[in-house]
């Protein structure tokens, strides 16, 4: 069998991983979900034996207080965390312990006890999409993506893990919603033995 170097084999997930489709939509933007990208990367990270080692150097949180206006037209004052944080990421090698030290920066505001969890998903997200040049266009499709067989069953067992670690039915629709209309057949008996266990546990 072939030896690869660390960079080979991350131009190989490169070359395997060309486009994943925005299948989220927040505040009129639309964007890939963290979900969506690893549950397509993590089975090429397997079979290439890599490992992703992630960091926080620094963290810089700042309050945001600023007015909204309610329906009734009344004023509403909010208040948020907006968190910068400066993080290290880490590709390993795990067969011959080579690694790739890569910085990367990212921002997040949300309530007082959610800034630095935004700020660290939005990071995990684009550092990979980034990495990788992933595209992510309205007209890109995830059928370009050359995935095997053995892959695309490494991603159905990562999504029944997600379906299974599912604490809410919101949690459970946001996995839901990330995968393909093939995968959601795969998994639809679990999800649905899921979302019925969530609602009566309710």
């Amino acid at each position: 069998m072939e030896k690869l170097s660390l960079y080979q084999k991350l131009h190989k997930i490169q070359k395997e991983l060309i486009g994943l489709k925005k299948d989220k939509k927040s505040f009129n933007y639309e964007y890939t979900s963290g979900e969506k990208v690893i549950n397509h990367l993590k089975p090429l990270m397997n079979e290439y034996s890599l490992l992703l080692k992630q960091e926080i150097l620094s963290i810089e949180n700042e309050r945001q207080d600023y007015v909204t206006i309610n329906k009734d037209k009344t004023e509403k004052n909010n208040s948020e965390i907006l968190s910068k944080v400066e993080m290290k990421f880490t590709w390993i090698d795990v067969e011959t312990g080579d690694t790739d030290i890569n910085l990367f920066g990212a921002n997040g505001q949300n309530g007082w006890d959610k800034g630095v969890g935004s700020a660290l998903t939005y990071g995990e997200r684009y550092f990979l999409l980034k990495y990788f040049h992933i595209d992510t266009s309205k007209d890109d499709v995830d059928a370009k993506n050359n995935i095997t067989p053995e892959q695309q069953d490494e991603i159905v067992k990562d999504i029944l893990e997600s379906i299974s670690k599912s604490r809410t039915k919101d949690e459970l629709m946001e996995v839901w919603e990330s995968i393909s209309e093939e995968q959601q057949i795969r998994t639809k008996i679990e999800f649905s033995k899921k979302h019925t266990s969530l609602t009566k546990a309710k």
